[in-house]
């Protein structure tokens, strides 16, 4: 299947993103949500191996398939690894039909101006090189403040990045998380839209990004985006909402769609019997695709 075919699915296909990419900062925390204590891992490597049984119980589901799961972003370690002796993301395109995706940031810098740059991205054209059968990136940074001089810094940066991965013949999502906790949020939102609108405006033809923003404070905030030429889709992150309020806030918003992390594995626990397992997942599919139709 070829690029094109991703590229279709992810411009119209009906469905939400599924953000499997917990990296070595916030695997932690997602392993102690899963049933997993620290005591039970004694390296990294062992921790990092817990994390890939996870995602592949979640990727294995009955109910993770292209009927509702478009896309999945991956942690670069996943791409090391296999599924039933498959590459994770050649198992994704290929058996489930879902659209693989990299994250490619390295964390986040201290605060300044109310914002969080990314870090640098050391080796990047190498590991847009390496990245087979992956159809684009996923690069964050967050806001906390509506500081106009902190939001046209994140928003420059995303789209230096988001550049190169274009170069590289990928497609980026370009994701500027706005804190859900923001006492600026609805005010930075407003910014935010108009410093990326400004940034779209200076890509060129087949130039093209997808947008990973926060469910605005205003419903349909983000639609004059969705409508650019220049952007395949917007989707939104549940950033530390609970599933069933994502759902209810991104399903006011009629161009956006899901791509959530924490949400997607609300109340999945290696405990659970793989019908368990599978029931409770399906249910937070099908909570968050009928969200994002």
């Amino acid at each position: 299947m070829s690029k094109a075919q991703m590229r279709e699915q992810m411009a119209n296909g009906a469905g939400f993103i599924a953000a499997l990419d917990q990296s070595g900062g916030s695997t932690p925390k997602a392993l102690a949500l899963y049933g997993v204590d620290a005591a039970q891992y004694g390296s990294e490597e062992e921790m990092f191996a817990e994390i890939q049984r996870m995602r592949a119980r979640i990727i294995l589901a009955d109910d993770f398939t292209s009927k509702k799961v478009i896309g999945a972003i991956l942690f670069e370690r996943t791409l090391g690894e296999s599924i039933e002796g498959r590459g994770v993301a050649d198992y994704l395109w290929n058996v489930k039909g879902v659209v693989p995706f990299l994250k490619i940031d390295k964390g986040l810098e201290d605060e300044a101006n109310g914002v969080q740059m990314m870090k640098p991205i050391p080796g990047l054209a190498a590991t847009l090189a390496k990245a087979e059968g992956v159809f684009g990136t996923k690069e964050r940074s967050v806001i906390h403040e509506a500081n106009a001089e902190g939001i046209a810094a994140v928003v420059a940066q995303q789209f230096d990045v988001a550049r190169e991965v274009i170069a590289a013949g990928m497609v980026p999502i370009v994701e500027p998380e706005v804190n859900i906790h923001s006492t600026t949020k609805a005010q930075a939102e407003e910014m935010l839209k108009d410093e990326i609108l400004k940034n779209l405006d200076t890509l060129g033809e087949g130039q093209d990004v997808m947008l990973k923003l926060t469910i605005p404070s205003t419903a349909n905030l983000y639609d004059v985006l969705a409508d650019h030429p220049r952007v395949v889709r917007v989707v939104a992150l549940s950033g530390g909402y609970s599933t069933d309020q994502a759902c209810d806030l991104l399903s006011r918003n009629g161009k956006m769609i899901a791509s959530f992390s924490r949400a997607l594995t609300e109340g999945l626990s290696k405990q659970q019997s793989d019908a368990e397992f599978n029931t409770a997942l399906g249910g937070n599919i099908d909570k968050i695709y009928r969200a994002s139709l």
